[in-house]
């Protein structure tokens, strides 16, 4: 049975090939010189390369079986990924180049990601639209409160809300992919299916961007109970991007769900007239 979207008819996916931080050196403590802010977004940035690589491979298989507009959706979808895989491959280069190893924390998610490997194709399918989901929700909270990222360095800022804009605009691609695929399950096994992969998903991605922060706060002598306690009041107090995550990670659980409920494309708008692109490169 087809299932309706809430998908705006009108929605752009845009092509960027954007590129950022080229020819620059990266501060050690990039976000505002703090380490806490500066270990948790490069623990997050050491789990997109092979993350990203995860979600196409995982929508692929399903692109041909899709009517427009949703096929060409698809292959938006993958061009942003390939892109943002691209960026934070050179971003983690960069904090290489600024002293860490980050090894540990990219092998990590690697094993988690090849667990994932070994799953049904739809279950990681389902995957997909749990972390889809994180990343959007990350996303909004990045670019509706400049809290989140203002004291960080102005490229490396600039790439952060580039990849937010982006994941906003994919954000339901994944997730209307995953309603074509199972059109004919029952609601409830396709309810209870999604739910306990999302909650599947959520705790190992947690164990893996938590134990990546304490890694590298290691490497800084700063993995204490003082660092820590600065970092959580940023992250789940104010501005909170993770209880931001979490509250909109509840919402996901509830059945007629739909990523596209909370219409951000105004959000979008706001932020790109405040970016500019890097390198000469056309706004779009």
């Amino acid at each position: 049975m087809a299932r309706r979207t809430q998908t705006p008819s009108e929605l752009a996916i845009n092509k960027r090939d954007w590129k950022f931080g080229r020819g620059e050196s990266t501060r050690r403590w990039w976000h505002g010189g703090d380490p806490g802010r500066t270990a948790f977004y490069n623990a997050l940035s050491s789990t997109f390369p092979v993350g990203e690589k995860f979600f196409m491979t995982a929508i692929r298989p399903y692109r041909d079986d899709t009517a427009e507009p949703l096929r060409s959706q698809i292959d938006d979808f993958m061009y942003q990924e390939s892109t943002h895989s691209r960026e934070h491959v050179f971003f983690n280069r960069q904090a290489r180049d600024a002293g860490y190893d980050i090894q540990p924390g990219e092998d990590r998610a690697a094993r988690t990601i090849a667990w994932a490997r070994r799953r049904p194709p739809i279950v990681q399918l389902a995957a997909t639209c749990a972390l889809e989901h994180f990343t959007a929700a990350m996303a909004h909270a990045a670019l509706a409160n400049p809290e989140h990222l203002g004291p960080a360095d102005p490229e490396a800022r600039n790439m952060w809300r580039w990849h937010a804009i982006e994941e906003i605009e994919h954000k339901a691609v994944a997730y209307d992919t995953w309603n074509h695929a199972t059109r004919d399950m029952p609601r409830v096994r396709r309810w209870l299916l999604r739910s306990v992969v999302m909650a599947t998903a959520s705790a190992r991605l947690h164990y893996v961007l938590f134990r990546n922060t304490a890694e590298l706060l290691a490497q800084d002598g700063k993995n204490d109970w003082r660092t820590w306690l600065r970092l959580l009041g940023y992250l789940y107090r104010r501005p909170g991007m993770m209880r931001v995550v979490l509250v909109s990670m509840i919402g996901y659980f509830r059945p007629g769900f739909h990523p596209w409920e909370v219409d951000d494309r105004a959000l979008v708008s706001s932020a790109l007239a405040t970016l500019a692109p890097p390198g000469g490169a056309v706004a779009a």
